[in-house]
This record gives structure tokens, sequence and C-alpha cells, in this order.
């Protein structure tokens, strides 16, 4: 990767025990992959999307300093007693489905959808599933692909 590397980790904090896992994961995967990293935390999965729209926007009208190679998208959604769940899981995942593809963005994504919490921590906990640590790897080989694509297309 180049010096210019960041990955901007967006959050959902609804639960927060579960967000501070997911994050743990990927965390570890990008200091291994040496690349620095941001966190930005959201009021939960609905709202990441948003935010990484947010941060394209800013590098496209360059109002912050900020720029970002890749992005990792974390949260959990939990079934529960109405279909709020569905149309959480299902427009949080077209909408960043939507961005990769639009955008062209390297993007890992970590979005549990789990019928109960002990379902969400056996896929979030680092020594078990660790889907962020997941997120992440796919995000730093996206990054890598998408630095090989432009290489090959010059």
């Amino acid at each position: 990767m180049s010096d210019r590397s960041r990955v901007l980790i967006v959050e959902a904090r609804f639960y927060n025990d579960i967000a501070d896992e997911l994050a743990r994961g990927a965390i570890a995967v990008l200091d291994g992959a040496g690349l620095p990293y941001e966190r930005v935390p959201v009021p939960g999965t609905f709202e990441v999307p948003a935010a990484i729209r947010f941060a394209i926007r800013s590098m496209e009208v360059r109002s912050s300093s900020g720029h970002y190679s890749g992005f990792v998208a974390l949260g959990c959604v939990i079934r529960g007693e109405t279909d709020h769940y569905e149309h959480i899981a299902r427009e949080s995942s077209r909408a960043l489905m939507e961005i990769t593809t639009s955008y062209s963005v390297a993007l890992g994504f970590g979005i549990l959808t789990c019928e109960n919490r002990e379902q969400a921590w056996a896929r979030a906990a680092v020594d078990r599933k660790d889907v962020g640590g997941s997120a992440a790897r796919a995000c730093v080989r996206m990054m890598e692909l998408k630095r090989d694509m432009r290489l090959v297309m010059r």
C-alpha cells in the first residue's frame, strides 16, 4: 500500500459491546497491514452508508483533508418482534453495495444480521468468526485490487 493509504471504519454503536468487538477485529487486521485508520461512530446500521457517502463527498469536493483508500462498515442488526429488522438489514446492505459499485470504493462489509445476541457475539468475537477482521481483510484486498487495476489500465 502507498503511504497515503488510509481506511475509515464506520461503526454502528447500537450494540456497543458487539461494535467494540467488531472494531477490535478490524483494527487488528489493519494494524497488521500497517494501514492507518480512523473510526467514526454512528447511531445504528442504517446510518453507516450515509457516513461513508459523506466521507466520499468530502473527498470529491476537497472539503476536508481526509482521504480514504478504503472503508470498513461495521454493525449489527438483531431480529426483533417486528419486520423492522428486515428493512434495516436489506436497505443498509443495498446502500453499501450501491456505494461500492457507483463510486468504485474498496469496502469491507461487516454488518451482522442475526436472530439473537448469542449469534451476534459468536460472529463478532475475534476468537470465533471475527467478522470485523474478515471485513477489514476484504477491504485491504479490494484496495490492493484497485491499485493493481490502475497499474494495468495505464
